[in-house]
C-alpha cells in the first residue's frame, strides 16, 4: 500500500483552480470585495463601480476631492489590497 503525504484541502482546491485557469478570476473577485473592508465604510459610500482589468483595479468615485486624496495614496492602497487577499493580484489602482 502506498501512502502519500496528507495535503490540506485549501491547498488542493487552489491547485485545482490554478490548473483550470480559475485562480485569477477568483482573486480578482476577492480584491473587488476587499475594497470596502480595506478602505472603510466612509470611502465605500462614494464608490460606485469597482473592477479589475489587466491587473489594474479601476474604481469609479462620486467625489472629485476624494479622488485627488486617493490618487496620492494609490501605492499604499495597492499594497494593502494585495496583502488583504495574500496574493499579488493587482499592480496599480486607477480612479475614474
Amino acid at each position: 500500500m502506498i501512502r502519500n503525504k496528507p495535503k490540506q484541502l485549501g491547498d488542493l482546491l487552489m491547485q485545482f483552480l490554478r490548473s483550470e485557469g480559475l485562480e485569477t478570476p477568483l482573486l480578482e473577485y476577492r480584491i473587488t470585495n476587499a475594497w470596502s473592508a480595506v478602505m472603510g465604510e466612509s470611502i465605500s459610500r462614494y464608490t460606485t463601480e469597482i473592477y479589475v482589468r489587466n491587473s489594474i483595479l479601476w474604481v469609479k468615485l462620486k467625489s472629485p476631492a476624494l479622488k485627488q486624496n486617493l490618487l496620492m495614496m494609490h501605492g499604499d492602497i495597492t499594497r494593502k489590497l494585495n496583502a488583504y487577499v495574500k496574493s499579488q493580484v493587482i499592480t496599480d489602482v486607477h480612479f475614474l
